[in-house]
């Protein structure tokens, strides 16, 4: 979150703009949305920035200020019309000073948010509220970042607390000041964290609740700055429920207008970020060729020394979705290259998953001796994880290979195996029925490798669409 001058604050520098205005310029000359408010002041004013900075109405970037500039100039402007000439240097210091100490203040906040909130977590759920609102050093935009950042960073790992800190930064927001925050920065940040709800929702399956919230934020988002940033993630987030409603026309569309945002604010960590997302929506509607092109510009924009982890999720995503293509050599030229970056991660969950898609990869060129061993091992290791679906698709992918030997016994003994597993995640019907129509082929000894095949795939796109209907193949 930026902190930026205020309308009366650049207003004022405008009026004594001076060869000492030179922080506050910069930032103008930076930062997108404060040059965008600029194109409603007043004429005058637009032609002293043009005398001050006139880099500023370059390049054809600021054109409505731009615009206004070339106004005051025409042959109708009359003398009266020109700004007198004062000197305002002292103004002018004032208010970069008092800038200044604004932007000081909030890395003071920041320093210190850190130790209150782990005092405020330290507490159980059901009094941090009443702690929160009985406590003034609790008050700060600081601490309120630090709570949405915290949820955030536990949305995979504790969804439960994750929603628990987006919600007590709501309640946080009823008691920053509005005097000295501003109403417009406090509905930001309020966008943003229901934004985190709704997130968090979509994660659960809760879509309905997930609306809602999604609805709040715009709300929110509405009345606050119109920063783009802002915008920018409300729309990458609700993109992911678009794609969890398998409304994926709209959730691309969604990505897209994010991405080109991020791109005009110059920030391609985030577009790259945002790519990964489209590229998944891209493989949730069956559309593989064109994820692969989606993340192959993904990796051009994504920044390794900000987010790594991302990184080497664009790139283990990459070499599956060309083996959902059976582009099993171009797959391995990429785990290749990707090798040194999973085997960074190998104790951050991405070692079984690397060992699933290298098995994939030698099961595709043939070599079902080592695919198999890579398959068990992933396997026993997603079980180790507790993550017992993965486990149960792994063991798909070893079913497809026995029934590829016609061993009939091994694919009996893996089929009693699965069957308790997927009954315990309690998934949907249509799914259980695939794995009794396995079973019952077994038991018949009419099972085919196509019909594992098809099974497998249906249980992968079950996942991702409980309302799919499963339709038995010919055995």
């Amino acid at each position: 979150m930026k902190i930026h001058p205020s309308d009366l604050l650049i207003e004022e520098m405008l009026v004594s703009a001076s060869e000492g205005s030179g922080m506050l310029l910069r930032h103008l000359a930076t930062c997108r949305y404060c040059r965008s408010r600029l194109e409603r002041l007043p004429t005058h004013l637009a032609a002293t920035l043009l005398t001050a900075a006139p880099e500023l109405a370059g390049g054809g970037e600021w054109r409505g200020a731009s615009s206004l500039i070339c106004a005051y100039s025409s042959p109708r402007s009359g003398p009266l019309d020109r700004p007198r000439s004062h000197d305002y240097s002292q103004v002018m210091e004032r208010s970069e000073r008092t800038y200044l100490e604004r932007a000081h203040a909030l890395e003071g906040e920041r320093r210190q948010a850190v130790a209150f909130l782990d005092e405020l977590v330290a507490h159980q759920p059901s009094t941090r509220a009443l702690l929160l609102a009985n406590s003034p050093r609790f008050h700060t935009w600081g601490v309120y970042e630090s709570l949405l950042e915290r949820s955030w960073q536990l949305r995979g790992t504790a969804p439960t607390e994750a929603h628990e800190l987006a919600r007590l930064a709501l309640e946080l927001s009823n008691h920053l000041s509005t005097d000295y925050y501003s109403v417009e920065l406090i509905e930001d940040l309020r966008a943003r964290a229901w934004s985190y709800i709704g997130n968090l929702r979509r994660i659960a399956s809760d879509l309905d609740s997930s609306e809602k919230a999604f609805q709040l934020s715009y709300l929110h988002l509405k009345r606050g700055t119109c920063e783009p940033f802002e915008r920018a993630m409300f729309l990458d987030l609700k993109a992911s429920l678009r794609r969890a409603q398998r409304r994926f026309g709209e959730a691309i569309g969604l990505l897209k207008r994010a991405v080109s945002i991020f791109l005009r604010q110059g920030d391609q960590h985030r577009a790259g970020k945002s790519l990964v997302s489209l590229s998944l929506v891209h493989d949730y509607a069956g559309e593989p060729g064109e994820a692969i092109t989606v993340l192959q510009e993904a990796l051009r924009q994504i920044d390794p020394s900000q987010d790594e982890r991302l990184l080497m999720s664009a790139w283990h995503n990459l070499i599956w979705y060309h083996c959902s293509l059976s582009r099993y050599i171009e797959a391995q030229g990429l785990y290749r290259k990707a090798r040194p970056l999973y085997t960074k991660y190998e104790a951050a969950g991405f070692g079984n998953l690397r060992l699933w898609a290298k098995g994939k990869i030698e099961l595709g060129l043939g070599q079902s001796d080592s695919a198999e061993e890579l398959f068990l091992s992933a396997r026993t290791g997603f079980l180790k994880q507790g993550i017992p679906y993965e486990a149960a698709m792994v063991s798909m992918d070893l079913a497809i290979l026995y029934a590829e030997q016609c061993r009939s016994s091994e694919l009996k003994q893996l089929a009693a195996e699965m069957l308790p597993i997927f009954s315990s995640l309690r998934i949907q019907r249509e799914a259980l029925a695939a794995l009794m129509f396995l079973k019952q082929a077994l038991d018949a000894e009419r099972l085919t490798t196509e019909a594992v095949t098809r099974v497998a795939s249906f249980l992968q796109r079950a996942k991702r669409d409980p309302s799919l209907k499963f339709e038995a193949p010919s055995a």
